[in-house]
């Protein structure tokens, strides 16, 4: 915890390395100083297959994040800072909550800003008997050395790859060096919890699982992507080849945004995932029935 809370200081939680005090008030660009805010949070039945099950996903959906995708389909929360404050006690609380409900898991979604308030509330939550598995569900921005803190901690990692060129990347989410941290941060969530590994009931218990979102006239390269992952990190890697982008946000202000896919392109997208060698593809978000028009 003194480590996660030193990282504040100067911050460096993140690969923005903004180098402003959080822990005296100074903001940086997530804009959380202390304590971290959240939009909602509850069972959620919209994930992916292995995480929700039967009981749903126990979502915590932070507020801010250290992305600005122009796209964002969460702005009001990931940019417009829809939320409330929650100190470390109300955190554990909630995480306690969820489980109480039956959820299969604790998925922190957009945590890579607040990793040090969540150690905080993990340690009181643990102490309470919360032993459900955690999800880290980000946008695939995060840190190698905030990574290091959450060996052992988190059980299943679920970040996004959006990009494999850095032009789009600064297009679109403002962060030009997003392909190289996003490909380095993967590895090393598959080097701490390996592929995804599921129960007898279909329930994912640990590994990595990848979100990659189609984006209209191949902008988010998804040929570069898969091919990263089958050969850089495993072909046995579970993805989902995300169907539902739709123009949001500021979107409409670009001409190749303007439009939702269609569906040769993600047909494509998954020709792509299986020509680099990958099958585990989550068969809620990638069947062809679930696409619509």
């Amino acid at each position: 915890m003194a480590r996660a809370r030193a990282m504040m200081a100067e911050c460096r939680v993140c690969p923005r390395h903004c180098g402003v005090n959080r822990l005296a008030g100074e903001s940086g660009k997530c804009t959380i100083t202390r304590p971290a805010m959240v939009s909602s949070y509850g069972p959620h039945f919209g994930e992916e297959s292995p995480l929700v099950g039967r009981q749903g996903s126990g979502t915590i959906f932070f507020t801010y994040c250290n992305l600005r995708c122009i796209f964002c389909q969460n702005y009001t929360i990931s940019q417009s800072g829809e939320g409330v404050p929650v100190t470390s006690e109300k955190l554990a609380q909630i995480m306690l909550s969820i489980q109480d409900r039956g959820c299969h898991n604790i998925n922190l979604v957009s945590p890579s800003h607040v990793v040090p308030h969540i150690l905080e509330a993990l340690e009181l939550a643990a102490s309470n008997g919360l032993y459900l598995p955690l999800v880290y569900n980000s946008g695939g921005y995060d840190s190698l050395e905030t990574l290091s803190l959450l060996d052992g901690i988190v059980n299943i990692y679920m970040p996004d790859m959006k990009y494999a060129d850095e032009k789009f990347a600064e297009q679109l989410s403002g962060i030009k060096d997003y392909p190289r941290i996003n490909q380095a941060a993967v590895k090393e969530m598959h080097r701490q919890v390996g592929d995804l590994r599921l129960d007898e009931q279909g329930i994912a218990y640990r590994g990595l699982l990848v979100r990659h979102l189609v984006l209209p006239d191949r902008l988010a390269g998804t040929e570069e992507v898969t091919r990263f992952l089958a050969r850089e990190v495993s072909a046995e890697t579970y993805l989902n080849v995300m169907a539902q982008y739709h123009p949001c946000h500021q979107a409409f202000g670009r001409p190749q945004l303007a439009r939702p896919v269609n569906w040769q392109e993600v047909q494509e997208a998954i020709e792509m995932a299986h020509q680099q060698g990958l099958f585990r593809l989550d068969r809620r978000q990638s069947s062809p029935l679930r696409f619509v028009i």
